[in-house]
């Protein structure tokens, strides 16, 4: 430094008190370089000048000195510059420095001197939470930290400082004083997001990625703090070699090192391996921390090898007319159950022309399930040959192909049952008349055994005739009647009547057939219309003289029902009471010709049908006249009336018959 005019009184002053500055101008440090960060300010100040000098520690292999020497501030003629009144300079300090404390840190700069002034200091760290890590000394500048810091709780402070005058009035600032933590390598590399598995196909060729393994360091990264390298540390198991994988110790990429024909997941020990994974942080060096963790490796299988059944040729035993599994094919495959490489498809490659056998696998065992699906017929066929073909659900891979081994021949041997009598046809259907005289014949129902080679005879009986009209002969099965066939009984459903007959071979035991016969009767007017209501009331003042609406109903069929013709039987006295009206096929209407006194009244009315030949059926309509008042019938006397009337004639006529006696 040099003010042109001899520099006298001139003072230096740095911003890190572990360095100082001679009067000759050698900068010294009076502690390990190494510790006290990347830069510091020295402060030159003479009676007629002052300038500051802003000072870069470079790296060892960068440039060397002494230690008493590191630096020396040459003498220079600078510009005058700007005077700045407060100089606050950054500071560094080293995380996770011991006591004692307080520990001074640096220095603030007035360039206007102290003398009746004092520094204030504030911010996170000083008057706010965490409140007292720092403080500066009010008279001369010093900082001081009281405590052990943190960096990975907080790495960098940013606090005010300002100058005031003995009453507290600020003079100067505030200025900034940004305070930053030095990162010691105090943390150890951690896995956080395991577990780690990864995946590789058997066979991969060498230099196969498999999976990427991230540690975290949670200190400076921009340090070698956090620099990691990787190794593996434990192979298990360590078949077929002990070098499986290898790990990139910067990437932490896990990949191959062995020949694809070691990498065989049918001849491992194990499919799955485990590796014990070290990250280091000082870039790998001896000094560093280290964390572990566990890779775990699956060989995956692919289909290098063919199912292949565990003998040339199967045998199965059925009886004829039964249907299921008769018999399960076994196959060995090398590869891994889990997979589709492992699971076996069957399939039916010969011998099956009328679809009677299916194959279906077992997913338990892979096994094949043989089935019939559709009975078989011994006197048909008595053996059966298949040819039976097994693959994967998977494809094989292009250097494999499915062998002699792959296919097998199952011999089905049918065995001989007594089976029951087959009707010809089933069902049966006949139309026949209802009412045909008792004994008439409904037709011969025919019968054959499917064991022709047994020459069994056939005997007929009835199993199932709900109204007991029928029967049928036990030895050439005719049917006949033992009672009147009724289209309208209630065993009749839409004109159809069903029976059920047994033919029952003569084997030992006996084996039965069941027949459905299906009689369909045609109708016969043999039912006599009915006549509804039978019963109507009517006021004895009513203008209105319709008195009912009368309805006609046959059980019979068309055309022996409607349309049915209402007629009055004759009515004695001198005048008509009353009439009847056709309305249409199935309805008539009663009218009265004038009102009548209360009483009841009994009108004969025959009905007859269009069947041929024709059918009547007289019904007495009663009719009841009532008195009635205020929209209430009153019907209570009628009865009595009718009874009272009667008596009189029966009294009359016991009279006259006595008269005459």
């Amino acid at each position: 430094f040099d003010d042109c005019k001899g520099n006298n009184k001139l003072n230096f002053e740095v911003s890190n008190p572990d360095f100082t500055v001679e009067l000759d101008g050698n900068l010294v440090a009076l502690k390990n370089v190494s510790e006290v960060g990347k830069a510091l300010f020295v402060h030159a100040r003479s009676e007629h000048a002052e300038d500051m000098a802003e000072i870069f520690i470079l790296e060892a292999n960068e440039k060397r000195g002494a230690l008493k020497e590191i630096l020396k501030l040459e003498s220079n003629l600078g510009i005058p510059r700007q005077k700045r009144a407060i100089l606050a300079t950054p500071i560094l300090i080293p995380e996770n420095q011991r006591p004692p404390f307080p520990r001074l840190v640096g220095k603030v700069i007035r360039s206007e001197g102290t003398e009746g002034v004092k520094f204030r200091l504030s911010g996170k760290g000083v008057d706010q939470d965490p409140k007292g890590i720092f403080r500066i000394n009010e008279m001369n500048g010093d900082v001081s930290v009281t405590r052990t810091l943190d960096r990975e709780a907080i790495a960098n402070y940013e606090l005010e400082v300002e100058v005031v005058d003995m009453n507290g009035k600020t003079i100067d600032g505030p200025v900034r004083l940004d305070i930053s933590v030095i990162d010691q390598n105090d943390n150890r590399p951690m896995f956080k997001e395991g577990p780690y598995v990864g995946h590789v196909m058997e066979g991969s060729a060498t230099g196969t990625t498999v999976m990427r393994m991230a540690a975290f360091d949670a200190d400076d990264a921009s340090t070698d703090n956090a620099l990691l390298r990787y190794n593996i540390l434990r192979q298990t198991p360590t078949k077929p070699s002990p070098n499986m994988f290898y790990i990139d110790p910067e990437k932490g990429d896990i990949v191959t090192v062995v020949s694809p024909a070691l990498l065989d997941r049918e001849t491992m020990e194990s499919p799955k391996y485990e590796l014990v994974i070290e990250a280091k942080d000082m870039g790998g060096m001896d000094v560093g921390l280290t964390g572990t963790a566990t890779a775990t490796i699956l060989i995956d299988d692919k289909n290098d090898h063919a199912p292949e059944f565990t003998k040339k040729e199967f045998q199965a035993t059925v009886k004829e007319g039964v249907t299921g599994v008769i018999v399960n094919l076994t196959v060995g495959d090398r590869d891994d159950p889990a997979t589709g490489a492992w699971r076996a498809v069957y399939s039916i490659i010969n011998g099956n022309p009328g679809q009677s056998f299916e194959i279906h696998t077992n997913p338990q065992t892979n096994e094949g399930m043989l089935s019939v699906v559709k009975p078989l017929d011994y006197e048909i066929s008595a053996f059966h040959t298949l040819l039976i073909k097994v693959e994967n659900e998977d494809p094989l891979i292009p250097d494999i192909a499915y062998g002699p081994s792959s296919t097998a021949t199952v011999q089905i041997t049918v065995e001989d049952v007594n089976e029951g009598p087959v009707f010809h046809p089933n069902p049966m259907a006949v139309t026949k008349q209802e009412n045909i005289p008792v004994g008439s014949v409904v037709l011969t129902v025919n019968a054959t055994d499917p064991d022709t080679l047994q020459h069994q005879t056939i005997r007929y009986s009835v199993h199932k005739d709900p109204a007991g009209w029928l029967e049928i002969n036990p030895t050439n099965g005719t049917v006949g009647t033992t009672a009147v066939l009724d289209r309208e009984s209630p065993f009749v459903q839409n004109n159809v009547y069903t029976a059920l007959f047994l033919a029952i071979d003569s084997g030992n035991p006996p084996a039965t057939g069941t027949g459905t016969l299906h009689i369909t009767l045609e109708d016969v007017n043999d039912n006599v219309p009915s006549l509804y209501p039978t019963l109507a009331k009517v006021c004895d003042d009513a203008k209105d003289l319709r008195v009912v609406v009368l309805g006609a109903s046959d059980k019979d069929l068309h055309p022996n029902t409607d349309p049915f013709k209402f007629e009055l039987s004759k009515q004695s006295g001198p005048e008509k009471l009353w009439r009847i009206n056709r309305l249409n096929n199935t309805h008539a209407q009663v009218i009265l010709l004038q009102n009548l006194k209360k009483a009841n009244y009994n009108i004969p009315i025959s009905v007859t049908d269009s069947g041929k030949p024709p059918l009547t059926n007289t019904t007495e309509l009663r009719l009841q006249v009532c008195t009635c008042k205020k929209s209430k019938m009153d019907c209570s006397a009628t009865d009595a009336l009718h009874i009272s009337l009667t008596l009189i004639l029966l009294s009359l006529l016991s009279l006259f018959c006595k008269s005459f006696a």
